[in-house]
């Protein structure tokens, strides 16, 4: 991957959440700052970055910030008559972080290097194993999904995909988002899967003992 100029960007710092380029994110804003955030955002360019902290955050301390976020663009806003936000974000580059900037709005802005991505593809066994894994590990969690539909997806939205809605923990979710290529996120997500998959399993085995 190749880094293209950096940027200011205005952030969202949401554990839990990640946003690939090319899929969208729905989000509610109800803070005053994220809605000052999209007030602001809606008057110039429309953008912001979704990034995660690296720990919860303290009163008066804003958290340290994962490494790597992704910039979103505001495809769709509805405002809601108490003030409140509905915000639908449609992802376009992936970015590292460079340093965060002295800002006096009550929202975080930040300089990043937007990342150029390159086309890639998978192997036909690793789609097949993902593909595999992912049925495996909804059917286990109680999901439905419309699996022919999955299987039109492109390699990069379905891996892309399944990462962005899989329920890992934060680490897991900024491991997937770093990684630097399509095969590296796909063993990784297979890998994820097994685990939590185990995990709930030998929770649940406890749970009926």
């Amino acid at each position: 991957m190749t880094q293209m100029t950096a940027q200011r960007i205005t952030i969202f710092p949401l554990p839990g959440v990640i946003l690939f380029p090319g899929l969208q994110l729905p989000l509610h804003m109800f803070e005053p700052r994220y809605k000052a955030m999209v007030s602001d955002a809606m008057a110039r360019d429309r953008q912001i970055g979704m990034i995660q902290p690296r720990e919860p955050e303290q009163e008066g301390q804003p958290p340290a910030l994962f490494d790597m976020g992704c910039l979103g663009r505001i495809a769709d806003v509805e405002a809601l008559d108490d003030g409140r936000y509905n915000v639908l974000l449609d992802g376009i580059a992936r970015f590292r972080l460079v340093r965060e900037l002295d800002v006096t709005t009550p929202f975080r802005q930040v300089e990043g290097e937007l990342i150029e991505e390159v086309e890639e593809a998978l192997a036909a066994a690793e789609r097949a194993a993902l593909e595999q894994e992912a049925k495996r590990f909804a059917n286990a969690q109680g999901y439905s999904v419309d699996w022919d539909s999955v299987a039109r997806l492109d390699d990069v939205s379905m891996v892309n995909g399944v990462a962005q809605i899989a329920p890992f923990d934060s680490a897991a979710k900024q491991a997937l988002l770093e990684a630097e290529t399509l095969s590296q996120r796909t063993e990784l997500l297979i890998q994820l899967m097994q685990f939590f998959g185990r995990r709930d399993r030998d929770e649940d085995s406890v749970t009926l003992q």
